[in-house]
């Protein structure tokens, strides 16, 4: 019997160690949905091709980020967690999409604008085609949801774009995806620059807030964070960004109202917010943490997650993979 859970599909690239922003705009929701949804989720390792990386590097953030996932509450047995690389189908999908993707969409796409300019010396063909990739990593599951930050919302659009296109001509092959985007604590932004997300490759680390970070790390980066010279406790992004930003990161991580939050530090100075701002998202963060630690000192579990993750998504894999083969007139292997 088909499973009539809706299915979800999302996934981090491993470039970087995770951040605050990751965890509460992406990973902790994901760990909610896993009682009413079919979820798959996964390491976008092939993404991060596009950027040059340390090879030794990117193999210890994917391990590191399969053990975050499982501390952040991502149970391997409700959950298909796998790493992208370990599915062939991802990239076989990825070039026939690429050849139904127009060069006028891939244009238009954002990101590859905002890392074109950032990585001048390296702007290569993946760097503009992997929105035809990513779209392949949603439609191989055939994703009802695909849980997004605000940011990547675009491509969930082009992903439906090329879905119906081909569709259109092959007739039903791929279910349109729809985004779902959390209400609460989907885009943080940066400590030293709110109006930029917080990102793992922002050239401040003083900005950005790393999962596994040392408790007094985050909150000498806290200490530090951007505010105004108001001395007002008020969540208004237009006009007090800084101040804003910490104010949806401490209702996210105690659970408090914005309204609680302006009554708590009425009269205070920012100091003493920026102080409990800091110690909240520390006691948040903590358990995992330490969890990600006592996992990666078991290597043989993570690798019995991963690669029991890669058999179940390649098993959903092939079956939209030998659907799109067919229609497209190439010979079953």
């Amino acid at each position: 019997m088909e499973n009539a859970k809706k299915r979800i599909l999302s996934g981090i690239q491993p470039s970087g160690d995770l951040t605050l922003g990751s965890y509460l705009g992406a990973i902790r929701n994901w760990a909610a949905l896993s009682d009413e949804y079919d979820c798959y989720y996964m390491l976008a390792d092939l993404h991060t091709l596009t950027v040059r990386q340390v090879p030794a590097e990117l193999r210890r953030h994917t391990l590191m980020q399969v053990a975050a996932y499982i501390a952040c509450g991502l149970d391997p047995e409700k959950n298909v967690l796998f790493i992208q690389s370990h599915v062939p189908a991802h990239a076989q999908l990825g070039w026939v999409l690429d050849c139904y993707t127009m060069f006028g969409e891939l244009s238009r796409m954002t990101q590859f604008k905002d890392k074109s300019a950032k990585n001048a010396d390296n702007i290569n063909a993946g760097l503009f085609t992997y929105p035809a990739l990513m779209a392949a990593d949603i439609l191989l599951y055939q994703a009802d949801l695909v849980p997004v930050g605000h940011d990547q919302k675009q491509h969930v659009e082009i992903c439906r774009d090329i879905a119906n296109r081909f569709n259109g001509l092959y007739g039903d092959t791929f279910k349109i995806p729809e985004p779902y985007i959390p209400p609460v604590g989907a885009r943080v932004m940066s400590l030293t620059s709110p109006e930029n997300k917080m990102s793992k490759s922002d050239k401040d680390p003083g900005g950005c807030v790393y999962m596994l970070e040392k408790p007094e790390d985050i909150l000498r980066k806290f200490k530090k964070a951007v505010t105004d010279s108001d001395a007002c406790v008020r969540f208004d992004p237009e006009n007090k960004p800084g101040v804003s930003n910490l104010m949806q990161i401490y209702a996210a991580a105690s659970g408090r109202s914005f309204a609680a939050i302006e009554a708590e530090f009425s009269g205070c100075g920012y100091g003493d917010f920026k102080k409990a701002v800091g110690e909240a998202v520390v006691e948040l963060l903590r358990p995992i943490r330490e969890e990600t630690e006592r996992l990666l000192a078991d290597k043989a579990y993570l690798e019995s997650v991963y690669r029991s993750g890669a058999e179940r998504a390649s098993r959903a894999a092939a079956r939209t993979l030998a659907k799109v083969y067919k229609k497209v007139g190439l010979l079953a292997p």
